[in-house]
């Protein structure tokens, strides 16, 4: 399935099949990162706890003067109606080639395989650009959902960073 990219008012939009992620700027992180619903219709009303700690991580990075755009928080939408089911995004900019993803999906949206969606187009857009060569994940061990997702998608269980188990992605498959 394509993966089209494209910016909306200074915000990456990536769309692909039954859904759009749309890059949250530091400004507009900052409400999500206080569990506001911004401007966005959320299934749940409000964004998820992940959603919100890792808007709260694109802030920071602002704050310090690290923030690349394009290297932050995307709100999960369903392209339908629009509707916010979470958050999918970096960890921070690259490192070395090394960029690290996490996801969220609200409890209403969760088991309709919406994060390995969210999840495959981010890493597909990530591993097009050229400072990336290799997509990093963890889990906490007992989250057989989230390993689920990762291994769905293609990536390998590599040595574990210390409780956490840990991916890499260097391909997309197929």
């Amino acid at each position: 399935m394509t993966l089209h990219a494209s910016h909306d008012g200074g915000s990456l939009v990536l769309s692909q099949g039954r859904l759009i992620l749309r890059e949250q700027l530091p400004e507009e992180a900052a409400l999500l990162a206080e569990g506001k619903p911004g401007a966005f219709t959320w299934i749940d009303g409000v964004p998820g706890e992940g959603t919100s700690s890792a808007a709260t991580m694109t802030v920071a990075a602002a704050s310090a003067g690290v923030y690349r755009p394009g290297w932050g928080l995307f709100v999960i939408q369903r392209a339908e109606d629009l509707t916010a089911l979470g958050g999918v995004g970096f960890h921070g900019a690259p490192d070395r080639g090394a960029v690290e993803i996490g996801y969220d999906l609200a409890a209403s949206a969760r088991g309709r395989g919406w994060a390995t969606d969210a999840a495959r187009a981010l890493c597909q857009w990530a591993l097009g650009q050229p400072d990336v060569a290799v997509v990093l994940a963890t889990t906490e061990p007992g989250n057989r959902a989230s390993q689920a997702v990762l291994e769905r998608i293609g990536f390998v269980r590599v040595a574990d960073r210390g409780e956490l188990w840990a991916y890499e992605l260097t391909a997309m498959p197929g």
